[in-house]
């Protein structure tokens, strides 16, 4: 997305300076996610304030308790949420790092309490971060799909897997769950697939009783194509 602009327009006729201040859509898009993303960031730092201010209050040793464990549960959502922030300045960073970190939030947040491991095999490639964000979003909502349908009232494992092959990066999320192909595209999987299609890549999914596969592959640089980089990959013609 183009970062938000303003243009300074002089004219020759007057000395006065005029300021445009109309925004493409891609920036006001830009603006409109941001205000989103802090309100959300602003709400959860209420909420977890309210819990900790009822647990000081409260004498009873269960309701402290019950009340850490919703202020911590919160905190990591929060931390998670804030890796999955839209970057306001586009940089090169390490895309393993950056995965490590949102991945580590979600387990604290959703799969630890679950009795779900979340086990990662990464290695280290610089990345844009524009493109690691979109990365971190189709991330998220593959294993909170998989951590939602996949194993039911019992535990299991989800694995991720992110690597480069040539000018690919390729990632994995694979779960030992039960679920099936679903009947319809859910919402989720269809946001999923547009983001792989903005990183100028492709995902596929794969069900059966012994669990899910989805398996993400797009160019590391953002004015390739994917049909490109393959097509020039050796042994290709």
């Amino acid at each position: 997305m183009d970062t938000e602009h303003m243009q300074t327009n002089h004219s020759s006729s007057n000395a006065q300076q005029v300021v445009d201040l109309r925004l493409e859509p891609t920036s006001v898009d830009h603006l409109l996610i941001q205000e989103l993303s802090h309100r959300v960031k602003n709400e959860l730092t209420s909420v977890i304030g309210l819990a900790v201010s009822i647990a000081r209050r409260s004498t009873s040793h269960e309701v402290k308790s019950a009340l850490a464990k919703v202020s911590n549960t919160l905190h990591c959502y929060a931390v998670a949420h804030r890796a999955l922030q839209m970057p306001l300045n586009c940089t090169e960073i390490d895309a393993s790092e950056y995965v490590t970190a949102l991945c580590h939030s979600l387990s604290c947040a959703r799969l630890y309490p679950q009795g779900i491991e979340l086990v990662l095999a990464l290695r280290p490639f610089k990345l844009r971060s524009e493109r690691c964000w979109k990365l971190g979003l189709i991330l998220s909502e593959l294993i909170t799909n998989s951590a939602r349908h996949a194993f039911g009232n019992r535990g299991g494992t989800i694995e991720v897997t992110l690597c480069t092959s040539g000018l690919l990066v390729e990632c994995c999320v694979k779960d030992n769950g039960s679920a099936q192909s679903p009947h319809g595209i859910g919402q989720g999987l269809k946001i999923v697939a547009a983001l792989a299609k903005e990183l100028g890549g492709a995902i596929s999914h794969e069900f059966g009783l012994e669990g899910a596969t989805s398996t993400l592959t797009f160019p590391i640089e953002a004015k390739s194509r994917l049909v490109d980089v393959v097509a020039a990959k050796p042994g290709r013609k």
